[in-house]
């Protein structure tokens, strides 16, 4: 029988294999002999109180709001403007109606509406839907929910209507255009 030749890079990796086991037993062994210690307790730091937030989503026609509840001072910006600064008066009414039911804790929470899309009155109705939504989450008061939806119950509900797309043969969604044969 002939021997077979191992390549010497071969050999020095089956020495490294072996040295490395070894060092794992002796590791091993270590671990089991020593004694297990008491960890040190860490000082507790003063935890800082979490801020309350909640995010809640309004959509109207083509606008959609995002409504951000947080404990704060009582300020209510809508679209980054304060809301005593909205030109509309409508438009502010439509959008302080979910305020009305609340009282004094809203001297305690901030508001921050961000919408997109739509025009004046979408986004208006969007954010006001938002807002209540927020609150409801905010404040978990069952009877508040109850309030917004014997009010009125498009406040905590989205109207799902939207624009009919248009289609070929005709110069709007429904409508054809006429025909004459003369």
């Amino acid at each position: 029988m002939s021997m077979i030749k191992i390549p010497k890079h071969e050999k020095i990796i089956k020495k490294e294999l072996k040295k490395n086991e070894e060092k794992i037993l002796v590791k091993k062994e270590k671990k089991i002999e020593e004694p297990k210690t008491e960890k040190k307790k860490k000082s507790k730091k003063p935890v800082k109180k979490k801020l309350k937030v909640v995010l809640a989503r309004g959509k109207r026609k083509e606008a959609i709001a995002r409504a951000v509840v947080s404990s704060g001072k009582g300020r209510f910006v809508f679209n980054r403007v304060l809301l005593s600064m909205v030109p509309n008066k409508y438009i502010r009414n439509v959008l302080q109606e979910p305020l009305s039911f609340i009282g004094a804790e809203i001297n305690n929470m901030d508001i921050r509406v961000y919408v997109r899309g739509g025009g004046q009155m979408g986004q208006a109705q969007a954010a006001r839907t938002a807002i209540a939504k927020a609150l409801v989450a905010y404040t978990q008061d069952e009877k508040l929910k109850n309030a917004y939806l014997e009010y009125d119950r498009s406040i905590l509900i989205e109207d799902t209507r939207r624009v009919e797309p248009k289609k070929y043969k005709g110069p709007k969604a429904r409508a054809r255009f006429q025909k004459s044969y003369r």
